[in-house]
């Protein structure tokens, strides 16, 4: 199992645990879609958690299965549509804890969240380009200003946590070793209060915001599939999974 989940005193909490780097592939992700969007409709739950183990967050899909079929793209654009979607219009909030990478799809469920905390060590990137693929600018605009997001598709280039906190996307950043017990502590505050109360208010929120982050994901995500059509797209993926530098054609 690529994660697992515990409840107690109204939180949920969903932990992923797929070493080495927590990167999915389409399978896994349509199995966290569908458990993340069940805990939105246990009664006894009032809050979620997403937190993970290992060396970080979430590496986002699985380039290997990609490259052996490329055909995969389609039930892997699938699973991480329905998994943000899970998150972003889940009627209970959903509190993120980041540490190490956050990439791809690790963007994608930090960017659908309602609060996000992160530990000293954590750093986000978009390499999408460089794995011949798009996705992730929908969710990271939602979290960092537009020239910002542009810079990190565009480049590659990481930014960490204190810059995260700095631009307003992170609530907290702790060391490492305090990053499960702030996100409970956060998500017992709001698991206290009424649950009827808190949905209500994230149905209003949700409603305010500019424009659908679900059409602007599946506006992303139809050139993806426009991606995987050129060598190059090929070419990026092959580079990754084999550990060498990508060779474009000119």
């Amino acid at each position: 199992m690529a994660f697992g989940v515990t409840i107690e005193n109204g939180i949920a909490e969903l932990v992923f645990d797929n070493p080495p780097v927590n990167a999915f592939n389409s399978t896994q992700w349509a199995s966290i879609a569908a458990e993340i969007k069940a805990l939105g409709t246990n009664d006894e739950v009032s809050v979620i958690v997403i937190r993970s183990e290992g060396r970080g967050f979430c590496a986002g899909v699985d380039i290997k299965e990609l490259d052996a079929d490329s055909r995969k793209i389609v039930p892997v654009n699938k699973g991480n549509y329905d998994t943000f979607e899970s998150i972003h219009l889940n009627p209970k909030p959903v509190i993120v804890a980041l540490h190490g990478f956050v990439l791809g799809g690790g963007i994608g469920i930090a960017g659908a969240a309602d609060i996000i905390v992160a530990s000293e060590c954590a750093r986000f990137g978009v390499p999408e380009v460089d794995r011949g693929a798009m996705g992730g600018g929908a969710h990271l605009q939602r979290m960092f200003p537009v020239q910002k997001v542009r810079y990190m598709y565009f480049t590659g280039q990481f930014i960490d946590a204190q810059e995260a906190y700095r631009l307003g996307a992170v609530e907290r950043v702790v060391a490492h070793s305090e990053l499960r017990a702030t996100a409970m502590e956060i998500a017992g505050q709001i698991a206290a209060k009424s649950s009827i109360m808190i949905q209500l208010a994230k149905e209003a929120l949700t409603g305010i915001e500019d424009g659908s982050l679900e059409a602007k994901y599946r506006w992303e995500q139809g050139f993806t599939l426009e991606a995987y059509t050129h060598d190059d797209s090929n070419e990026a993926r092959a580079a990754f999974v084999e550990k060498r530098d990508a060779k474009f054609e000119e």
